[in-house]
């Protein structure tokens, strides 16, 4: 099948030297699905012709805030409306996350209580899952119809289904310890060095990337967003 990749940023030079792009980064993530990857640097006005063009689709992280004015903004708040109209499943990841809730009518903004950065504990499915996150902007309000599936005490939305075949998480399970590392030896001024030191402190603390990735390629391939095949048994 083909998935088409909506290049919404470009890694830094560092990632791009060590890990390659974000298609090189989500090609390793879905190594063992068979998907093929077809980009479209949406952040440099390079769109598909319609949702037809590729048989699922993936939004990806960017550096830059879905409430800001670019030109490219607006026909990928379209985009999204049309795929998910003509039912195809799609997934977002961070910047892609918080696009999605907003061209669906939910709302992002530059969190107040600041970023996120590095390991991440997550209460999905009733279970403890680990990601490496990198964000201050967060989805505040939901769209209309729109599901929480996961979330930690700092992000409250951090793990979307809109409807059937759309799911987002604001993490990064592409992301390596490596891709982490690079971050921050780009030092943001915005993000404290408390927490950068921390985040580098912890870049070998385990997470839970296959499983997720493994869970975003179902969806992919036309499993129900909501259906979360890790999610621990509720006992009576």
């Amino acid at each position: 099948m083909i998935l088409g990749i909506l290049q919404t940023g470009h890694v830094p030079e560092q990632v791009a030297a060590r890990d390659g792009t974000y298609t090189d980064l989500f090609g390793k993530l879905f190594a063992n699905r068979g998907f093929t990857l077809r980009t479209f640097s949406v952040v440099d006005m390079d769109f598909p012709s319609g949702p037809d063009d590729a048989d699922a689709w993936l939004v990806t992280g960017s550096r830059h805030g879905a409430y800001e004015d670019h030109p490219w903004i607006a026909p990928l708040e379209d985009l999204i409306r049309d795929i998910r109209d003509l039912q195809k499943p799609m997934v977002g990841i961070c910047f892609g996350h918080q696009i999605i809730a907003q061209a669906l009518g939910g709302r992002v903004e530059k969190f107040t209580g600041g970023w996120s950065a590095g390991h991440r504990n997550y209460q999905i499915g009733g279970r403890d899952v680990s990601l490496f996150a990198w964000h201050q902007d967060q989805v505040v309000t939901l769209p209309p119809g729109s599901s929480v599936l996961g979330a930690n005490s700092f992000t409250q939305n951090a793990v979307l289904a809109h409807g059937a075949h759309i799911l987002t998480i604001q993490p990064h399970p592409e992301f390596p310890p490596s891709v982490i590392d690079a971050l921050i030896d780009n030092r943001p001024t915005t993000v404290p060095p408390e927490m950068l030191a921390q985040a580098r402190a912890d870049l070998d603390r385990p997470v839970n990337s296959a499983m997720i990735g493994d869970w975003l390629a179902d969806v992919l391939e036309g499993a129900p967003a909501t259906r979360i095949p890790f999610a621990q048994e509720v006992r009576a």
